[in-house]
């Protein structure tokens, strides 16, 4: 890769992904650069059908499918990112998960709702599952079989906190809903009230019950990050305790996230980041740290309740 294709996707990082480009900067140049690369393709690819007012469908399929095209090196690249992407792809074996990847960006074009659970899965099997294996990749770790299914889960935790810190934006400038409808129904809310912004009791223990499942993907997760380079290890702990940092503050807003998006501050990062490096200088244990230092709760707290429940009205 030439470093005019690096800065694209550097630049495009710092843009769009401000928490995670911070953890970014710790992983080794060996696989920084290609996670610059990668994190740009990303957010092209996305944009296309997050910032399409007024684009038909069918162009939007048209772009994403040159897209892939220009990724996988069928046909000549126009963006300097999808040049890097191309050998990406090539030297670490990952095409299947870019195809899988632009397939996911396409179900965003014809479907906003979801009905259940294992819909959403589906839709993250293409999108957080195959960034976890591409970002897995590109670090080589010694046993990659056993790394990940932990990477896996810990892409799907990420974007199920995006999911439900983006829910109010979500709906608003794109008309979609992530959460899935059985749990909006099992606490009495209808998509409507979503779509009107309406706060409820039963939202707020909806978004309570997906926190819950989110915090048990980040256990699962942050569980595997053992198994990664040594060099690697602390930036990817990092990620996922800026990432949980969120349920923080969902919390502290009673799990209300329509009202307002809640969003991290700067001082409040790097607050969780020197946390994570101290405690990371005296115990080299990934998920001992992140128990010490993460938004979530551990898993005895979570069994006994004393982690979940702070502000959801019970009825």
């Amino acid at each position: 890769m030439q470093q005019e294709h690096i800065a694209a996707g550097k630049e495009i990082q710092k843009r769009t992904g401000k928490t995670f480009y911070l953890a970014t900067r710790f992983l080794p140049r060996r696989v920084r650069h290609a996670t610059h690369v990668l994190y740009g393709f990303f957010r092209i690819a996305d944009e296309v059908v997050d910032d399409a007012a007024g684009v038909p469908p069918a162009e939007q399929a048209a772009r994403l499918e040159r897209l892939r095209a220009e990724a996988l090196g069928e046909v000549e690249p126009t963006d300097p990112v999808l040049v890097a992407v191309q050998e990406l792809a090539k030297r670490y074996d990952i095409a299947e998960e870019v195809d899988a990847f632009v397939d996911a960006m396409k179900t965003d074009i014809h479907t906003s709702r979801y009905e259940s659970y294992v819909d959403l899965e589906e839709y993250m099997r293409g999108s957080a599952a195959a960034v976890g294996v591409m970002v897995t990749a590109i670090m080589e770790p010694d046993d990659v079989e056993t790394a990940l299914p932990h990477a896996i889960a810990l892409g799907e935790a990420f974007q199920l906190t995006n999911f439900l810190r983006d829910v109010r934006e979500d709906v608003v400038e794109r008309d979609r809903i992530y959460i899935p409808q059985e749990t909006l129904q099992a606490h009495g809310v209808s998509p409507e009230q979503v779509e009107r912004l309406e706060t409820s009791a039963g939202f707020r223990r909806a978004i309570a019950e997906e926190l819950k499942r989110t915090e048990e993907l980040y256990r699962e997760g942050v569980a595997g990050i053992r198994y990664l380079p040594e060099d690697c290890q602390l930036p990817v702990l990092l990620a996922a305790v800026l990432y949980a940092e969120h349920h923080r503050l969902i919390r502290a807003q009673g799990y209300d996230v329509l009202t307002e998006e809640p969003s991290l501050s700067t001082p409040r990062k790097l607050w969780c980041l020197a946390k994570t490096r101290w405690h990371w200088h005296w115990n080299r244990d990934p998920e001992a740290v992140f128990r010490r230092v993460s938004a979530i709760p551990t898993l005895e707290a979570d069994r006994s309740g004393s982690g979940h429940g702070e502000g959801v009205p019970t009825r």
